[in-house]
């Protein structure tokens, strides 16, 4: 590393901090902005069963990265995974650029797309025109940037905080359904009807789209792998806990909203949360509530951009970016200038885009690169290197490798194809890159002189 030798990540987050973050990632605007949309498109009682695929994928897929993660327990999760599974001389080097070279579109574009929610769902609370919004997201990015810009140990204990108002908040939507609705009409709705032809649809394919995107972020633990204790242990055990906690809590919502609000009137709502607490508890509770939304909605940006700061800087100490990446704050020991770049990026993004533009396209810009290169690199490692000594070993091996990908390439399919080919574009305009850069730098593939 460039300055490791006197200032280096601290690893001071336990597994509770660890499952904390991962939590709040993925608890963010998402579960209460993309409510209304599944059940639109499924367009009936059987849209829990999109939320239930959500978790399916989440957990199969959280096997593939316990398994790396616990293994190579770096900043920057997914950069060293890829290297390290088609080798750091050649396809490695590659495929972890791609990854870095896509993070530094789609990672503004996460962060963005949660302060561009926050700012439309504030306007239950006060009247905003478009440029009100646009002041709004940009704020919520500033001020995030400005939180985060302390030691890890002091983002831990923010992140308890952040979290406790997470449960909070869902703690008493949920009871709200069981105090005042009938849980077992959406329940039976779902269990009604249900058979294969639902999967194979395209309205599911596309709800399941937007459920994926509210579980995006079980694996947020692997990218500040540098900072975690006991990782070979805490990393694997962070990612199941969020998943089954979070899966529990999406489904429990989702029930005790259309206990209250038949499916039919909740489709329609953009506000479902605040509405639901308004139909039980009236407009000043529903301020409340949408406070507590708001929040919830900050506090998984936290999370998001915590983690994604730390890519950029990994690609850095390994040369193979931007060497002004690699700095650490030489008091507080985090990446100040990866996370400046991220915040000043996602800013100028929530000012040009709106979200119904990005949910979609951040997913299918992550899908062939991150998630399938993972899993087929999880196949590479084991062959070459054996499974003797892996801290974590997922169970059923190959069955949750198979399963991933084909579930994988079903959503990249699903996501349209306009979004496929921006996807693909993103991911050859990085070919490209990474090809300028091999030749300027003399390396593979366009000289071999590193393999000599």
């Amino acid at each position: 590393m460039n300055q490791t030798d006197k200032a280096h990540l601290d690893r001071k987050l336990g597994l509770f901090q660890s499952t904390v973050i991962n939590m709040i990632d993925m608890v963010g605007i998402g579960p209460f902005v993309v409510l209304p949309l599944v059940i639109t498109m499924i367009g009936g009682p059987l849209f829990l069963w999109a939320w239930v695929a959500g978790a399916v994928l989440s957990f199969i897929d959280a096997m593939i990265w316990s398994e790396l993660g616990a293994a190579y327990p770096r900043a920057g999760g997914s950069f060293h995974f890829l290297r390290e599974a088609y080798g750091n001389k050649k396809w490695g080097r590659m495929f972890s650029f791609l990854y870095v070279w896509q993070t530094l579109i789609q990672a503004p574009l996460v962060v963005a797309s949660g302060a561009i929610g926050f700012s439309q769902y504030a306007g239950y609370l006060f009247p905003l025109d478009e440029i009100s919004h646009k002041i709004v997201s940009g704020a919520v990015v500033i001020s995030l940037t400005l939180l985060l810009y302390r030691k890890i140990e002091t983002i831990g204990r923010i992140s308890v905080l952040l979290w406790a108002g997470v449960i909070g908040t869902l703690g008493w939507i949920v009871w709200g359904g069981v105090s005042h609705g009938n849980m077992q009409v959406p329940v039976q709705g779902m269990l009604e009807g249900a058979e294969l032809s639902l999967v194979l649809s395209a309205g599911f394919g596309a709800a399941m789209i937007k459920t994926i995107y509210s579980y995006l972020g079980y694996y947020n633990v692997c990218h500040l792998g540098g900072e975690i204790r006991n990782p070979g242990k805490n990393i694997p055990r962070s990612m199941f806990l969020s998943v089954a906690g979070i899966a529990i809590l999406y489904l429990l919502l989702n029930i005790s909203v259309t206990s209250v609000i038949p499916w039919q009137e909740a489709m329609h709502s953009e506000f479902i949360v605040s509405t639901f607490i308004e139909k039980l508890y009236g407009s000043t509770a529903a301020n409340w509530a949408t406070l507590m939304v708001l929040w919830v909605a900050f506090a998984s940006l936290f999370a998001v951009m915590l983690g994604y700061s730390r890519i950029p800087y990994a690609a850095a100490t390994e040369g193979e970016f931007f060497r002004v990446f690699s700095k650490l704050h030489p008091t507080k020991h985090f990446p100040h200038v990866s996370l400046l770049g991220l915040g000043l990026t996602a800013f100028i993004f929530s000012l040009l885009f709106k979200l119904s533009e990005v949910i979609t396209a951040i997913l299918a810009m992550r899908i062939l690169i991150q998630f399938v290169g993972q899993a087929i690199g999880v196949v590479l490692l084991r062959r070459r290197k054996g499974s003797r000594g892996l801290p974590y070993k997922m169970p059923l091996y190959p069955l949750p490798v198979i399963l991933a990908v084909g579930i994988w390439f079903w959503v990249f399919y699903a996501t349209g194809l306009s979004f496929m080919l921006a996807g693909l574009t993103v991911i050859g305009a990085g070919l490209l890159a990474f090809l300028i850069k091999a030749r300027s730098e003399k390396h593979w593939p366009v000289t071999d002189k590193t393999t000599a």
